[in-house]
């Protein structure tokens, strides 16, 4: 990514919300990006377009995962200051319950990184009110 380089080689952190701005994906999720305490958050606003199951409503399982896994690869792209987008070699997502019309957060930290392969863990944060949406991306 263009964004990624430019930011490395004038020696500056990379703007997350632009490299999520730069994902169309992302765009058509409305996923936003801050940074809060070294770790970057990503929220996820409620759109209809979302919805999996319209009886409910409840998100659809391919967009919570989605968001997880961006969540993961932003917060290697943000530590680790990549020059290039890292690629995902697996992905586990443990749904605990269905995700509500509601906007949604998630977080990921790196949990073990080698020369080559990153391990992350990326988990929604909770609602008080409606508890997790899944356990954990590794």
């Amino acid at each position: 990514m263009e964004l990624l380089a430019r930011a490395i080689a004038e020696g500056r952190d990379p703007d997350p919300d632009a490299l999520i701005a730069a994902i169309p994906y992302c765009r058509y999720l409305g996923v936003r990006a801050a940074v809060k305490d070294g770790a970057v958050s990503l929220i996820m606003p409620f759109a209809a377009h979302l919805v999996g199951n319209p009886m409910l409503p409840a998100l659809h399982g391919g967009v919570i995962g989605s968001l997880l896994e961006t969540a993961a690869i932003v917060q290697v792209v943000w530590e680790t200051r990549a020059p290039k987008m890292p690629k995902p070699v697996d992905i586990t997502v443990d749904y605990l319950r269905t995700g509500k019309p509601v906007e949604t957060y998630a977080r990921a930290r790196i949990a073990r990184q080698g020369r080559r392969v990153v391990n992350v863990h990326a988990r929604p944060l909770p609602d008080p009110k409606l508890g997790q949406v899944s356990s954990s991306v590794r």
